[in-house]
């Protein structure tokens, strides 16, 4: 019984291989649209990548007429897109997370700031720094509405990167004008 069962496997794939295996690139081909479309280039890249070069080498194939070759191709593209189109799906939903939770910390950094910067301008510190400080927080405020914009476009890989190095440059301020009250209050004790 096995025998015969390996022996009518081989006729198939000896069958199978004597023409190029188009069903086979043609779903390979959906199955790479699909994943392009679940955003897999963005959020899956390694994975998608792999299946469109195993798609190309399936064609290559092809043309060198090695359909063997071209059948396993095929087959390994269309695994990997669909792998992609899942692996996109979690990185998608992981890219959101970060771009909200940035949002969320950026926002309340900012309102930090210029809580800071209020402090500041009643202890009448150097116009210079307060100018700084108002800079930083409007200018992270344009990062934050950027981030927020591309939020809503579904563009989470964008959002989260408009806001990288905000919180540190807002953390920065804010330390500035702390030592700088601190100095002001110490001068004036003195």
């Amino acid at each position: 019984m096995l025998r015969l069962l390996v022996l009518l496997c081989t006729i198939a794939l000896s069958a199978a291989c004597s023409e190029p295996p188009q069903k086979e690139i043609d779903r390979a081909q959906g199955a790479i649209d699909a994943a392009r479309a679940a955003g897999a280039e963005r959020y899956a890249t390694p994975e998608f990548t792999a299946a469109t070069t195993a798609l190309r080498q399936a064609h290559e194939a092809v043309e060198a007429r090695d359909y063997r070759l071209a059948l396993s191709r095929a087959l390994d593209a269309s695994e990997r897109a669909q792998q992609s189109a899942r692996q996109a799906a979690d990185g998608k939903a992981r890219a959101r997370g970060e771009a909200e939770t940035g949002i969320t910390v950026i926002a309340t950094a900012i309102q930090q700031l210029r809580s800071t910067v209020k402090a500041a301008e009643n202890a009448r510190l150097s116009p210079s720094l307060l100018t700084a400080a108002r800079q930083t927080a409007s200018s992270s405020e344009s990062a934050l509405q950027n981030a927020r914009t591309q939020l809503k476009r579904e563009q989470y890989l964008d959002a989260r990167d408009a806001l990288n190095g905000i919180h540190e440059k807002i953390q920065a301020q804010m330390q500035v004008l702390s030592e700088a009250q601190k100095a002001r209050g110490a001068r004036k004790r003195g």
